[in-house]
């Protein structure tokens, strides 16, 4: 994993990124990700709020049925592979027919950010040292902390 100079705009709006989705957290908004790779990437970023890892549920139908009845917002940070987008669609089409708050608002506002090269959420880690303000040489020890 190569690190690479990081300009200060995309920086600054991946930190703005975290700290609203940790507001929406907050607010008792569930955030949804794929697995637990992609949990420890937002954490690394400064992410403090729950997640919600969709693998832990057996198929798409017991999660919907979990959360489904809640009325709370769902915010869907899948990857943007084939199979992110896959799952993203199946729990659009179940959800927002039964009235679910479903919102794929940061997902697409990560994906504004990186430019695209924030494909899978756990890409995330890589941005993990310029979004916590580590200088010098030594990128690597932010994985200490």
């Amino acid at each position: 994993m190569g690190y690479r100079p990081m300009d200060e705009t995309t920086i600054s709006r991946l930190r703005i990124f975290v700290d609203k989705l940790n507001i929406e957290s907050e607010n008792g908004s569930i955030i949804v990700v794929e697995g637990k790779r992609d949990v420890e990437a937002l954490n690394k970023v400064g992410f403090t709020g729950n997640i919600t890892v969709l693998n832990r549920y057996k198929g798409i139908n017991n999660f919907v049925d979990n959360h489904n009845h809640l009325g709370k917002k769902i915010i869907l940070l899948l990857d943007m592979d084939r199979t992110g987008k896959y799952l993203t669609s199946k729990l659009l089409k179940q959800m927002q027919p039964m009235g679910g708050n479903v919102s794929l608002f940061y997902k697409k506002t990560l994906a504004r950010i990186s430019n695209g090269k924030v494909r899978h959420i756990e890409d995330l880690i890589s941005y993990a040292p310029h979004v916590l303000g580590f200088r010098g040489a030594r990128k690597d020890l932010y994985m200490y902390i």
